[in-house]
Formats: C-alpha cells, sequence, structure tokens
C-alpha cells in the first residue's frame, strides 16, 4: 500500500486521539477547579448549625425537630423507613399511571412496576423497559425523577454520618438523618441540577411535555419521534448518579445527550460530588491530606480502567472490526471510541449506570475493564456517598491487615479497629460479592430461564448475566443489553439483588459508624500506621484488588477474559 494511504487512514484515529486526550484534560481541569471550594462546601453544608427558612417549613411539616441527634440504629430505621415508604409510593404512582395527567395512554404491569419502584429508590435506576413506550411524564418528574434526588441525597446522608463516626468521640449520636436528607436536597443537588437543566436545554437538550413529534421520513411514511422534559431529568440523573434514561438509548439518544459538549459536561456532573466528597473527608477530619489519599486511590482506578478500555476498544480482535479500524459497534460516531470509553468508565466507576454506548458491543478486553469497575466496589470515585463510605470501611480493612502484619492493634483515623469494627466492614464488603455470584450462578443454573433470556452463548452469554447481577447489586443500574430481564425470574431476583445489595452495606456501614463514634481518641504513637503517604495509599489500592481478585477472578476468566483470549 502506498505511503500517502497510510497517512490518510492514520489521520483519523490521530484526531481521535488527541481530541479525547482534549476531552479528559479538560474534565480533570475542570474537576481540579471546583474541588476544593465545592468540597469545602459539602462539609459545611453538614456541619453547620444554621438551617434554612425552607428547611425549617419543611421539618414542621413532618414534625421533625432538626437540633436532635439520633442514634446509629435510629438513624438506620430511618433510612430504611423513608427508603420503604419511597418504594411502596412510587411503585403505587405507576399502577395509577392510566388515572394520571400525560398518560399517553400507558399503563405499567405489576412485576415491572414492582422492580422500577425498587429500582429508583436504591439509586440503581436499572430498566428492565422502553421509557418512551412506557412511562408518562406525570410518572417520569413526580415519582422517577423525585427518586433520583432522595435516593442520592440518601447516599451522602450516610456518608456524612460515618465520616461522624471517625471524628465525634464517646458519643452514640451520628446526627439527625431527617436534616441531612433535607440539606443535601435543597442545598446541594436542587440548585445545581436547576443550573445544568438550562445548560443542557442550551447545548440543544429536549424539554417538552408533548408525547412526541410527527414527521415525514425519507421512505415517504409518517413517523412519530418521542419527546420528554428530558433536559431537567439528565441533569439530576447525572448529578446524583442514578442513570435511568427518560428515552432507551440513555445518553446515546441526541434529545439527552446532543454533541461533545454535553457529553462533557454530563461527564462532569456524574464525577463531581463523589471527586468533591473525598475533601469532604478531609475538611471534616481535619486533615485534608487524608482525603487527598482516597482520591489519589480512585484516580489510579478511574485512569487505569479507562487506558485499558480505550486501548482495547481502539485496538479489536475482530476481524470486522480489524477492518473497520476500531470497534464501533454501538457507538455513537458523533462521540466516537475516545468519549465512548471515557463516559463507560465514568459511569461504572460510579453508581451511574448511564450509557452513551452499548456496552454489550464491546469487545472481551473493552467490556472487562466496565465489568471489573464495578466489581471493585465502585470506589473510583463512586456514587454519591457510596463511593466515600465504600472507601472508608476498605481503608479499614487495609488498615486491619498492615495491623495482622506488624502484630499492633490497628488504629484509622484516631479510632482503634477491633473484632466489632472489623466484622461489620466484613459485611459490608462481602454483601456485593454474595449477590453477584448467587444470582449469576442460579440464573445460569436453570436452563430454561437462561434459554429464553440470552442472545449471546459462551463466554460472552456469562458475561451478560454476570453484568446484570454485578449492575444490580452495585446499584448501577448500566447493562449488558443482549441479555432480556422481562420474565418474573429475573425481576424478581434482580429486584432482590437491589435492595440488599444498597441496604445491607448502609446497615453495616451505620453499625460501624455507631461503634467508632462511641469509643475515645487514640493519641498517635511512633507505632501508628501512617495514612496520609504513598505507602497507605498503596496498601489501600492492594486491599481493593485483593477483594476483588480473590473473589471474581474465576468468574472474570470464565467470561469476558475467555472471550478477549477468544
Amino acid at each position: 500500500m502506498r505511503a500517502d494511504v497510510f497517512v490518510a487512514a492514520e489521520a483519523p484515529v490521530m484526531t481521535d486521539i488527541v481530541a479525547g486526550l482534549a476531552q479528559v484534560g479538560l474534565l480533570v481541569v475542570a474537576l481540579a477547579v471546583v474541588y476544593r471550594p465545592f468540597g469545602g462546601y459539602l462539609a459545611h453544608v453538614f456541619t453547620t448549625e444554621k438551617h434554612w427558612r425552607v428547611e425549617q417549613a419543611i421539618y414542621r411539616l413532618v414534625r421533625v425537630n432538626p437540633d436532635s441527634e439520633q442514634r446509629w440504629p435510629t438513624y438506620a430505621a430511618g433510612v430504611l423507613g423513608f427508603g420503604f415508604v419511597s418504594a411502596l409510593l412510587l411503585y403505587l404512582i405507576q399502577r395509577f399511571q392510566p388515572l394520571l395527567p400525560l398518560n399517553f395512554g400507558r399503563s405499567i404491569p405489576p412485576g415491572m412496576a414492582f422492580n422500577t419502584a425498587v429500582s429508583f429508590t436504591t439509586n440503581t435506576n436499572w430498566q428492565s423497559y422502553v421509557p418512551e413506550q412506557v412511562m408518562g411524564d406525570t410518572v417520569a418528574m413526580a415519582g422517577l425523577t423525585v427518586q433520583n434526588f432522595v435516593s442520592a441525597a440518601m447516599g451522602m446522608a450516610v456518608a456524612v454520618a460515618v465520616i461522624r463516626g471517625f471524628v465525634r468521640f464517646r458519643t452514640d449520636r451520628l446526627g439527625n438523618v431527617w436534616v441531612d436528607l433535607t440539606r443535601a436536597t435543597v442545598r446541594i443537588l436542587l440548585p445545581i441540577s436547576f443550573a445544568f437543566a438550562i445548560v443542557l436545554v442550551g447545548l440543544g437538550a429536549a424539554m417538552s411535555l408533548r408525547s412526541g413529534v410527527s414527521v415525514t421520513g425519507l421512505d415517504g411514511a409518517q413517523h412519530t419521534i418521542a419527546l420528554a422534559p428530558s433536559a431537567s431529568e439528565e441533569a439530576i440523573k447525572e448529578l446524583g448518579t442514578n442513570g435511568g434514561g427518560i428515552f432507551n438509548a440513555n445518553s446515546a439518544h441526541p434529545f439527552e445527550n446532543p454533541n461533545a459538549w454535553s457529553n462533557l459536561v454530563e461527564i462532569f456532573l456524574l464525577l463531581v460530588i463523589p471527586v468533591s466528597l473525598t475533601r469532604t473527608v478531609g475538611v471534616m477530619v481535619g486533615n485534608p491530606r487524608q482525603g487527598h489519599v482516597l482520591l489519589g486511590v480512585m484516580a489510579v482506578f478511574w485512569t487505569g480502567i479507562l487506558t485499558v478500555t480505550w486501548w482495547a476498544e481502539a485496538h479489536p480482535n475482530g476481524p470486522a472490526a480489524r477492518l473497520a479500524g476500531a470497534a464501533m459497534e454501538g457507538k455513537e460516531t458523533r462521540f466516537g471510541i475516545p468519549s465512548s470509553t471515557l463516559f463507560a468508565t465514568s459511569t461504572t466507576g460510579t453508581s451511574t449506570g448511564a450509557v452513551n454506548s452499548m456496552h454489550d458491543s464491546y469487545s472481551g478486553l473493552g467490556g472487562a475493564g466496565p465489568l471489573f469497575h464495578m466489581l471493585l466496589g465502585e470506589i473510583s470515585p463512586g456514587g454519591v456517598g457510596t463511593g466515600v463510605y465504600g472507601i472508608l470501611v476498605l481503608a479499614i480493612i487495609a488498615v486491619f491487615l498492615a495491623g495482622l502484619m506488624v502484630g499492633r492493634t490497628p488504629e484509622y483515623l484516631g479510632k482503634k479497629l477491633g473484632r466489632r469494627e472489623v466484622t461489620f466492614a466484613s459485611i459490608s464488603i462481602l454483601a456485593m460479592p454474595l449477590l453477584v455470584l448467587v444470582g449469576t450462578g442460579l440464573a445460569l443454573a436453570l436452563p430454561a430461564v437462561t434459554g429464553s433470556s440470552l442472545t449471546n452463548s459462551g463466554a460472552h452469554g456469562l458475561s451478560e448475566v454476570l453484568y446484570a447481577y454485578t449492575s444490580t447489586a452495585n446499584n448501577n443500574g448500566s447493562a449488558f443489553a443482549g441479555l432480556t430481564v422481562t420474565n418474573d425470574f429475573y425481576q424478581s431476583t434482580l429486584g432482590i439483588a437491589m435492595v440488599f445489595g444498597r441496604f445491607v452495606p448502609i446497615l453495616a456501614t451505620l453499625a460501624l459508624a455507631g461503634s467508632l463514634a462511641a469509643q475515645r481518641k487514640v493519641p498517635e504513637t511512633a507505632g501508628t500506621l501512617p495514612t496520609t503517604g504513598p505507602l497507605f495509599a498503596t496498601m489501600l489500592t492492594g486491599a481493593a484488588l485483593l477483594v476483588a481478585a480473590l473473589t471474581f477472578v474465576p468468574a472474570l476468566a470464565l467470561g469476558p477474559i475467555a472471550e478477549a483470549l477468544a
């Protein structure tokens, strides 16, 4: 082949690489700019004693004394009770959709309503339906969007309660769950999502209460293009690391994500709170370097998985993809490989689950990247709140292992880590692997279920099932969409995975926080393990890899790894 032909073929590839690196650079700069002020603001929101007037009105309405504080069982009961009532109300709203305005003649069957109610209440936003064919605008706004706010606020409330467990001494109080929920919603999620909804409208996202618009296609026939108030839902969908799309194509749909700038804005939104919360940890414990270590570990995993996924999709091993020059199946040409893999890495590193490309179409190694990112526990940087308390639990495990090696009682952030604390931390970590492996094994062991649901056989089929239970147990919500999950078995078992994957770790971490808050402060000595330097960051990274590797390597070897080597 002539040299000029090679140059012509390589030019678009180099352009994509440069554009992709520029996007990553802009994203990192934007996060760095807001990191310090926004992380400090988050700490102020949850530590100030002043209540806004609108908050005081809410407290009077629900009969809550905002100046009272709660023990961890009461705080946990509030979280569970709020979750149960939210799921029940959301279920009823869906079932009564035919009686509500803007229903567009649509109805929701019981099994689907149950799965959706559980999904949005647990911040999973797993969708087993086509939104523009099933959901009316009233249910979408008054039901689903409301849960996008309050489920994200719940994650932040739990994270702050855990931080208070490290900060406080000789007390049985962790704060007030109703105050934390209200402040997270009123002071953080509502104003930011309102501002960015306007930004997204300006960038071309749709915002309409019409069911659709009729157009004449190139074939001369009449077609209906669905419409929805997508800009407002898109903002909180990403900011709250929710992920449920108002259209079936999710963030690949031009009405949700019109162009490269909106794509970058959405990635920024889904990362900004989880990243900034590490600064909040440092501010609240009185040592910003503690937060820097957590952020550094998160950044290592995020960068590594982005690199592997990007490389795998740009260097596919399939003959058709190799002839095309990249694995472009299932990806929007307006985004390409770099923006698609950047979105996929960020959405699975958080508990967002939104997608701008079809993860099921990724190569074996490329699909393994997002899957492994979730199997780490979604700690890089994790969901709104969940990432922070998840990585703090892993930090406790890392310190405990270090203490075993040197024969000392482990200490972290001025607290001793004994049998009680390590037990709670272990329960929090082991809940997700148990749900993933048992659910996957049970589904694959039932030929009647698997045969009617899988569109792919072999290693990729196993990956589809493994991805589904990983996504739901981690409250992520993305999918390898080659798996059909509309039957009763998947609706039920995936719903169970969402509930236990959300609330078992929350209960364990709140119990851990209560145990820590009851302790007295342990002074640092020459034998105290420093937790603000590279050594501890390396240990924490190793602990996260150790937990994931020992638990999931056999399943990964039978699924995406086998597919990548085929």
